[in-house]
């Protein structure tokens, strides 16, 4: 029988039984569906997090005290500006070097009052990461060398305080203590959960006399470029470690960064889709059920036509053809339901979501493998039956 002709049979086959074959479209519909979405949302989420790590800027190093890991405890930091001045004769170039103290501070101008996360550090942050200013300037080598006491706002933080005024060159008041504005962000958003736009930078060394505090909480080594990362971190490591026996350093990267959250948020991913993969198994099951069902009710028909010199092939071909057709309509419903929901889910939540053309691909092919799989015990059943024993049957 010609594969044509086996195609015709079975779209009549499921025409005169529609409401039977829908619903066991449904549960492949489902679980191509949840396959698409969750796996949009797995790598939109990666994406995410790689634009996050990438706007920080480019051959960043991150010094900080202690062991950096999952399970790793907090270490108490005992790096001060003398060590800043020491890793900066190691790199060789002092505009490579910045540093950073932070510490939660209210924000008040008049009787407006903000939180916001304050950040000392000195005039070669700039230099390493990426923080545009739409107004103003930034934190000069003169502010920290003084004790200067002014302030770089971020965007969310301005906005708050000032309106649609201009602030720079007016009056703030960070826990008490009145500081001049020099400086406005442009929006930067959030960086792993963090508000960047909620900051306030000030010198590092008022920073320091405001919280009390001799300590720094980290450096940052901006490398010139990608070849020069890894000697960079080895050389810093090495010398703090010499400088405090005893104490561990750790110097992360951003390729390290990525590295790790892009291998858990794989994981996450595949996860969501071997979930999702489990309703395409029950789908499957209610193929195989229903053709078992078919193959039960079209006994005299395939008897009949094995009569009329039918071979085993052309109806195991026939209601193959059947079951992969079942799924492979609900397979490409299932993928437009889940396209579209996608869409939907990013344009309606803060949920992000990224389509791939490998995950589309890989549901409409697990659907129809589905068909082909759970398609063969009914379809073999049906070949093999004897056409004097299924001419008899009622």
């Amino acid at each position: 029988m010609r594969t044509a002709e086996a195609l015709r049979m079975a779209l009549e086959a499921l025409r005169a039984n529609r409401l039977r074959s829908a619903l066991t479209m449904f549960g492949v519909v489902i679980g191509v569906s949840a396959v698409v979405i969750l796996v949009a949302i797995g790598t939109g989420a990666k994406q995410a997090v790689e634009k996050e790590i990438a706007g920080l800027g480019s051959n960043i190093i991150l010094v900080v005290p202690g062991q950096v890991g999952l399970g790793a405890a907090p270490t108490q930091s005992r790096l001060t500006l003398a060590d800043v001045a020491f890793v900066r004769r190691l790199v060789g170039d002092p505009a490579k070097v910045t540093v950073a103290v932070s510490s939660g501070e209210s924000v008040r101008v008049g009787r407006t009052e903000v939180f916001a996360t304050l950040t000392g550090t000195d005039e070669n942050l700039p230099n390493i990461f990426e923080r545009p200013l739409r107004r103003g300037r930034y934190l000069s080598a003169t502010d920290v060398e003084t004790r200067r006491r002014v302030a770089v706002l971020g965007s969310e933080v301005g906005a708050k305080l000032f309106g649609d005024v201009d602030p720079i060159g007016r009056q703030v008041t960070i826990s008490g203590v009145r500081f001049r504005v020099v400086g406005l962000y442009e929006p930067l958003g959030s960086t792993f959960g963090v508000a960047r736009d909620q900051e306030v930078h000030v010198p590092v060394t008022t920073a320091q006399r405001l919280i009390g505090l001799s300590r720094i909480n980290g450096i940052a080594v901006g490398a010139s470029g990608p070849d020069e990362i890894e000697p960079l971190r080895q050389r810093v490591v090495t010398g703090l470690s010499g400088r405090y026996p005893g104490e561990r350093f750790s110097a992360v990267t951003q390729t390290q960064l990525l590295g790790t959250i892009g291998t858990v948020l794989s994981m996450l991913t595949g996860v969501l889709a071997a979930i999702a993969g489990i309703s395409l198994l029950v789908g499957g099951v209610g193929v195989s059920n229903i053709m078992l069902v078919s193959v039960r009710e079209r006994t005299r028909e395939i008897g009949l036509r094995k009569a009329l010199g039918a071979r085993q092939r052309d109806v195991l071909g026939q209601f193959l053809i059947e079951a992969v057709l079942l799924t492979t309509i609900g397979g490409v419903i299932g993928i437009l339901i889940g396209v579209g929901g996608s869409l939907l889910i990013q344009a309606l939540s803060p949920v992000p979501a990224a389509i791939t053309w490998w995950s589309v691909v890989l549901a409409f092919g697990v659907s129809a493998g589905v068909g082909v799989f759970f398609g063969v015990a009914p379809a073999r059943r049906a070949a093999r039956l004897d056409p004097v024993i299924a001419l008899r049957a009622e």
